[in-house]
This record gives C-alpha cells, structure tokens and sequence, in this order.
C-alpha cells in the first residue's frame, strides 16, 4: 500500500499513477512530456505505476503512430517501442526537471522540434533520464502525486536499469542554482516575440496529433470516473493554488498573445486546446 500525500509537499519517494501505453512510452524515453491541468509539485526522480486499464489495440497504434510522426521530425525513424504494456505494476521512473504552460512549450525554439509538439494539455512537465524496473512491481495505485511505501522504494531501486532515449533531451534550467526554476511563466521572456515558429505540421501530422488526441480523450471516457478523478479529484496541489494557477495561466497567454494573434490562436486551436482529460 503506497503512502498518500494531499498537497503537503511532503514527498519521499513521489509517484504518478498513469493508464497504459502513456506509463510504458515515458519510462522508455519515448514520450519527453507529461501533460497535466495542473502544474508538478516535484522535482526530481518521480516512479512511474502503470494502472489496471488494459488498453485496447486502437489506443497503442494510435499512440505509436504519434510518436513515430512526431520524431521522424528530428530525423529519427527506427523508433523500437515496449514489447508489453503491464498494468497494475510499477515500472519505472523519470526525472521531472521543470514545468512550462502549452504556449512555452510550442515556441521553445531551444529544445527539438517534435518534443513541442508533445504539448496536448495546460501544464507540461519535463521528463529526463528514464529508468526501466528489470521486474516491474505490483502494486496498487492512488489519485495525484503519492509516496511509494518505504519497502517497495528499496526493492525498486535496487532493480532500476537505465534507458537510452531515441533521441536524448536537455531541458535548460533559468537558473541551474535553483531546481524549481523552470516553471509556468519562467521562459516567457526568452521566447522568440519578433519571427516565431511553429513546428511545420503537414496533413499526415495533423491527422496522427489528432488521433492522440482522441484515442486519450476516448480512453478517459470509456474510464470516466477514474480518470476524472486522478486529474480533478485529488490533484496534490489544494483548491487555492489550482485556482491561483489557472489564473497564472490566463495572464500567460495574455503575454503571449504579442507573439502573434494569428500564429497564437491557431497553434491553440489545432494543439493546445483545452480539453477535460489530460494524458491518462
């Protein structure tokens, strides 16, 4: 049984709860992103537990077909994807390194072209350094961001093997002093106001960015109170600072409405649009 927080920022050994093929495709260092409505309370290594869902043979395909778009990108196109998908397990781990709004993350000209486009939800937390358990772990997840029980995290972590990304990210930090420095908000200034760019998205990416999208949003649903749940219903953050964030958020793309109104609105519409679920 893991140990729950509820937004002390009390976090030992953190841990996310996510469906299948998210959970597998970011502990393989396929998927950079993790898309919440709210922002990450942690920094640092985060375990990774995959929930009870069997996903169906449409979702993985849809989101196989996503990422392969996405990094033949930035030229690579032997993507090996995870043999299985295990549920109800504990998989892994990544480092979460910081945390940029959607807008941020699209305009980012300092980090690869598709990992922009990872960005389908409000807040996108920064994933490095995956980590694969040699033999995932059973267990029992919970809603929001928890701590794994103390004699699960020491078995775990003694069975941790490092994982090569298909194309290894470096998420610059503001300030490398300070660990919480890359936040919503914090690279704002750096972005590129005059000439922006957006990643080029021809017929063939719109249509895979698309099918993401609902095979996530469908998942949700045929999910419905679960997956309500572990994004609205005990998110580790209180009621207070969601408020206080979604109002950071609105003031976010105030600013960056002066990057272009045109440009703004149709990378919002075709990628960033809000949307009830967030990754599974």
């Amino acid at each position: 049984m893991g140990s729950k927080s509820r937004g002390d920022g009390n976090y030992r050994n953190p841990c996310l709860t996510m469906h299948q093929p998210w959970a597998s495709l970011l502990v393989h260092g396929i998927k950079r992103i993790e898309g919440r409505s709210w922002p990450s309370p942690i920094r640092g290594r985060l375990w990774i537990h995959a929930a009870g869902n069997i996903p169906d043979a449409e979702t993985i395909k849809a989101m196989e077909d996503y990422y392969r778009e996405i990094y033949a990108l930035n030229g690579i196109t032997d993507l090996k994807f995870p043999e299985h998908y295990p549920i109800s397990r504990l998989i892994g781990c990544v480092e979460v390194v910081g945390c940029v709004t959607c807008e941020e993350l699209v305009y980012w000209e300092d980090i690869p072209e598709g990992v922009r486009l990872e960005g389908l939800t409000n807040y996108c937390w920064l994933c490095e350094q995956p980590q694969k358990l040699m033999v995932p772990f059973e267990m029992r997840g919970y809603q929001g961001v928890y701590n794994l029980e103390k004699k699960i995290y020491e078995a775990a972590v003694r069975g941790l093997r490092p994982i090569k990304p298909p194309l290894p990210v470096k998420f610059p930090l503001p300030n490398p002093q300070d660990l919480f420095s890359l936040k919503p908000g914090s690279i704002v200034s750096h972005l590129n106001r005059s000439n922006p760019t957006e990643p080029e998205r021809s017929p063939r990416l719109a249509a895979v960015i698309a099918g993401a999208r609902a095979a996530s949003t469908q998942f949700s649903k045929q999910n419905n109170d679960q997956s309500i749940l572990i994004e609205e219903g005990n998110a580790p953050i209180s009621t207070r600072t969601r408020n206080k964030s979604k109002a950071e958020f609105g003031r976010l793309d105030t600013e960056l409405s002066g990057v272009s109104s045109s440009s703004t609105q149709r990378i919002w519409t075709q990628v960033c649009a809000p949307t009830v679920f967030s990754t599974p």
